[in-house]
């Protein structure tokens, strides 16, 4: 017979309940932030939300559920599919790759720089601390891309 301590009314107490494991975070999350000079909030905000916005910068293909919830991203013959996890319209959109570990997402944050009044878009997005560096690479290549197609 089997005692646990903490049921010790329950002799033959077998259905105990796995807990969830719970991995430790490896990525590490870092913000970027770039000047966006003579953009409208709205222009910015159609790029980094709709379909056809994030298809001239961010990705080769994107299209969404009925619900505009879940994004399906292509690059080639590459797929990821993100959730959109917080959405403040004109202020800040979170994704969140299905695949990737909990707590991990990527986000676009839109705000105006007091001192100049021009608009910035501020990046936080997590990776792992050795490549960080080639993180950040990349999104300053894609953002470049979003210049462009906003005329800067």
């Amino acid at each position: 017979m089997f005692f646990y301590p903490q049921y010790p009314t329950v002799p033959h107490f077998r259905c105990i309940l796995p807990r969830k494991k719970q991995l430790p975070m490896t990525k590490k999350k870092f913000h970027i932030e770039y000047v966006f000079n003579k953009v409208s909030r709205r222009s910015l905000w159609n790029h980094l939300v709709t379909t056809s916005g994030l298809s001239a910068w961010f990705a080769d293909d994107v299209s969404t559920d009925v619900a505009d919830t879940v994004y399906t991203f292509k690059w080639g013959k590459d797929k990821q599919v993100a959730d959109v996890i917080l959405m403040r319209p004109e202020v800040s959109v979170r994704y969140h790759w299905q695949d990737e570990e909990d707590g991990c997402y990527f986000e676009f944050r839109i705000h105006t720089i007091e001192l100049t009044g021009t608009t910035a878009l501020e990046i936080t997005d997590f990776a792992d601390p050795n490549e960080k560096a080639d993180a950040i690479s990349l999104w300053d290549t894609q953002v470049r891309k979003l210049k462009r197609m906003s005329g800067i």
